[in-house]
């Protein structure tokens, strides 16, 4: 049987429902309480007028907000990038071959190894307020490896996506023609049963236009849906190609054109803007400012991998978009959570309304402003997915 608590004394709720709170995206609610029952949340309002419940949590005057929804990670690898890191901070700018490194460690690597960096990371993601997070293959480049590293994945979270088109294998360095029919034959074959979602890596050095087309509308054929890394580098077809295909999101887009803004806008396909990759090459930060201006839905991820953007940290993404990004406080929070619910095609999560499941964080902070006043600081202090506390 399930058991209701009640989460009052909330000094901000941020519900991402204007309905329910003051008019604004993050439909705020002041003195505010939230019901859980079983799973899900069943009530929201002032804290005077909550209903009596099995359970009560005293907030404390302290901030709740929706979970956070990371739509874009990398975490089935092995190895180590410290000295790439290093290098690359001493002066040599980021190219698309690092990726290479991570795959060698990760084919010798054992499914208990793999697993076991899987589910650290994942955890070290739920200590910081992630509680749905999307993860890719794309670190095995055979047959074997990205079914092994889909099958690892959808034991510990539902987003799954087959990322074999993320470079070249090494194996058919010579002959790319040959590797997309992999790709979009054998590979993919093994691969769909386990995933959710199709990507590709639309880049210079990796993978053009009409591959990047090839890939994904094979796995479309086999029940897949994409998701695209698109314009990362350098200005290329990866947005245009996102949006004829209805992808549910165009990720990184920092290289756009007015016609990618406007072909965003004018679409279902979210723009995910990966600021710990900025961060982490010292790369031109994207400009979330246009893009918002324009009408296009955005979501904020980590993008965390051993390469480029090695942070598990929604929070700390968070304030590198408010600083470097042009995005206010409350557009950052919504991007990060009803933004990457949206990347994901959910409607379940990524808000605190009747009806949602009951995926939330407590901040030792009275509003959710905090996160980009006070960057670095650990202000998450509870974690509740699908109504069971885990933090």
């Amino acid at each position: 049987m399930s058991s209701s608590t009640v989460i009052t004394n909330i000094a901000t709720l941020v519900t991402n429902d204007p309905s329910l709170g003051d008019g604004s995206p993050l439909g705020l609610v002041r003195d505010a309480a939230v019901v859980i029952d079983g799973d899900r949340v069943v009530w929201t309002g002032e804290s005077s007028k909550a209903p009596a419940t099995d359970n009560r949590v005293d907030a404390a005057g302290r901030a709740v907000l929706p979970g956070f929804v990371d739509s874009h990670s990398h975490l089935v690898f092995a190895g180590d990038r410290t000295q790439e890191f290093n290098a690359r901070m001493s002066g040599r700018p980021y190219t698309a071959g690092g990726i290479r490194t991570t795959v060698a460690a990760t084919r010798a690597a054992s499914d208990a190894e793999l697993e076991a960096n899987l589910t650290r990371y994942l955890a070290e993601a739920l200590r910081q307020g992630t509680t749905t997070l999307e993860t890719k293959s794309g670190y095995g480049l055979t047959v074997e490896d990205e079914a092994r590293a889909l099958r690892l994945a959808a034991r510990h979270t539902e987003e799954v996506t087959y990322l074999g088109a993320h470079v070249v294998s090494p194996d058919h360095a010579d002959d790319p023609a040959a590797y997309v029919a992999l790709v979009t034959g054998e590979m993919l074959d093994a691969c769909a049963p386990h995933a959710r979602w199709i990507d590709v890596f639309c880049e210079k050095g990796a993978f053009d236009g009409d591959q990047a087309r090839a890939v994904l509308t094979a796995g479309k054929a086999k029940g897949l849906h994409p998701r695209v890394h698109a314009n990362q580098l350098s200005y290329g077809p990866g947005v245009q190609l996102a949006v004829e295909l209805d992808a549910a999101s165009a990720d990184h887009c920092t290289h756009l054109t007015d016609a990618d803004v406007d072909a965003l806008a004018h679409s279902r396909t979210v723009a995910t803007l990966l600021p710990g990759a900025e961060f982490s090459t010292r790369a031109e930060w994207p400009d979330a400012r246009r893009l918002l201006d324009a009408g296009v839905t955005v979501a904020l991820s980590t993008d965390c991998n051993p390469g480029s953007s090695f942070t598990s940290s929604v929070p700390f993404c968070i304030a590198l978009a408010v600083r470097d990004m042009g995005m206010t406080p409350d557009e950052a929070v919504w991007s990060a959570t009803a933004g990457g619910a949206a990347a994901l095609r959910r409607t379940d999560i990524g808000r605190i309304a009747p009806g949602a499941r009951a995926d939330l964080l407590l901040l030792d902070a009275p509003s959710h402003v905090h996160l980009a006043y006070r960057p670095g600081v650990p202000l998450v202090d509870a974690v509740w997915r699908a109504g069971v506390r885990v933090v």
